[in-house]
């Protein structure tokens, strides 16, 4: 690990996070993390649990004198998102994050950071390793499976908890302070067909999209940012309707919480068409990189000829039905707050796109903080895709968090950050997916705040964590701290 890591401010901070992306953490495989944890809490002597899902609980008490106030939560989640690059080698199953500072950003190189939510989890352990850092008792609660499944909140069973508010550390900018977030819920077509053999006088075409800035789903999502899959059907449904294009497998996307950044479709089309079908899709590729140059700059599109065309392909009635359902599935903002200036209520991500050997398979993610006005958007995906024939699932549904006006702990971060920066903080609301709304079902007198210090490009390899506002946001956790309310 890079020691110009370990040398920034506040060093506490900085080695906890580089000891922690020493270990591979993926969603789904947190077994390594989890045992890392436990044997961390272990070896500082404290009371250490792993719950029926694999949380991790810590429990230290509180420093001399601080014994009379409210017990609190402070909790991050263990995944991380694992994006690469493609041309970036690295396996995130056997890996460490290779880190570097650059113009005062701590990166990755060629992947996703993991300060998300790692700046979280390493504040937790600083704080637990202190010894000269005053706090009233702590429950560190650390859940796993937050980015693909938000499998440890929903796991999380009443009575392991004694705490009366939750400090959440994963909001993104260190000037907010978040109060609310979406629910979510996963919307999955699929369908299966009887590929054709490739006509004679065929000619195959690998169609590749990419250079997007990708990005977070739910932060992200009205940035106007371009999403691989829906321009690759625009190419697809042009050269079907004109040319008589047809597929042969398409790969887009990869996580669903993460906007895609790249789209590979392999195709055929009849020889006789060879020159016009370059020709027009040139001028297609052209309007789309006009209509994206402001937020995608760097965007590609690369048709290649292929030495030989792929052997089968998808029949023409099935295509027809299949991009225009696409065309039809709704990505993006889909209505704004009522509520909230600014805010996102609903939206969706078409996130993944697989077709090839008779199979195709389209997910989504849909977020809304109105639960009626999420499942209206996931239904509109689910009419889309069953008038072509897939079957749809709904899976992973989770709550949204309701902001509570008359939170002690709002009152008490809101004068701090006044104090120490001179400013308001904007109470927010956001659109990402937060844990606190499924905590709270089973800890529904809970008081719980988000905040964090500044990410950039989470869920991309472009992510990155801004050195002085971890500074920031460092001084602001210990004020907290100081600062928590006596016990009733």
């Amino acid at each position: 690990m890079s020691q110009e890591i370990r040398n920034l401010e506040p060093k506490a901070l900085w080695n906890k996070f580089a000891d922690l992306n020493a270990v591979p953490r993926p969603s789904k495989k947190e077994e390594r993390v989890i045992a890392f944890m436990k044997d961390f809490g272990k070896k500082l002597g404290f009371e250490t649990i792993e719950d029926e899902v694999g949380n991790v609980i810590i429990k230290k008490p509180a420093t001399a004198g601080m014994e009379n106030r409210k017990t609190i939560v402070m909790q991050s989640h263990l995944d991380m998102v694992h994006q690469k690059n493609n041309d970036t080698v690295f396996d995130f199953d056997t890996q460490g994050i290779e880190m570097y500072v650059a113009d005062g950003w701590v990166r990755a190189k060629g992947t996703t950071l993991g300060a998300d939510n790692g700046l979280g989890v390493a504040t937790i352990m600083a704080i637990l390793e202190s010894t000269d850092i005053p706090h009233p008792a702590i429950e560190a609660l650390f859940t796993i499976d937050e980015e693909t499944g938000m499998t440890g909140a929903m796991g999380l069973k009443g009575g392991l908890l004694d705490g009366e508010i939750l400090l959440n550390l994963d909001t993104e900018e260190d000037d907010e302070i978040d109060i609310g977030c979406a629910g979510g819920i996963d919307v999955t077509a699929t369908a299966e067909y009887d590929e054709e053999e490739t006509p004679q006088g065929s000619v195959g075409y690998s169609i590749t999209v990419k250079g997007l800035n990708g990005g977070h789903s739910g932060m992200d999502i009205h940035k106007g940012l371009g999403n691989a899959n829906k321009i690759m059907n625009r190419l697809l449904f042009d050269g079907f309707d004109n040319f008589g294009l047809q597929i042969s497998e398409i790969k887009g996307g990869s996580l669903r919480n993460a906007i895609p950044r790249e789209s590979v479709a392999k195709v055929i089309i009849a020889e006789v068409y060879d020159e016009a079908f370059v020709f027009d899709m040139q001028e297609i590729v052209n309007e789309i990189k006009t209509e994206f140059k402001t937020t995608e700059p760097n965007l590609e599109i690369v048709f290649e000829k292929l030495e030989t065309a792929p052997a089968k392909v998808m029949p023409s009635i099935a295509q027809f039905y299949f991009v225009r359902a696409m065309y039809t599935a709704h990505n993006g903002v889909y209505r704004m707050s009522a509520d909230f200036d600014d805010l996102v209520e609903t939206s969706n991500n078409i996130a993944k796109v697989v077709v090839g050997e008779g199979k195709l398979s389209v997910q989504c993610l849909t977020r809304s903080s109105v639960e009626s006005s999420k499942m209206d958007l996931a239904n509109a995906l689910r009419s889309a895709f069953e008038l072509m024939g897939c079957e749809v699932e709904f899976t992973g549904s989770y709550p949204g968090w309701t902001p509570n006006a008359k939170s002690e702990i709002l009152d008490v971060l809101t004068g701090i950050y006044e104090t120490q920066n001179g400013s308001k903080p904007n109470v927010v609301a956001c659109h990402a997916g937060l844990e606190c709304g499924i905590l709270g079902t089973n800890y529904p007198d809970m008081d719980m705040i988000s905040f964090g210090p500044t990410i950039k490009g989470a869920h991309s390899p472009d992510e990155r964590a801004n050195i002085a506002s971890a500074q920031k946001y460092w001084k602001f956790v210990l004020e907290i701290l100081k600062n928590i309310p006596s016990k009733n």
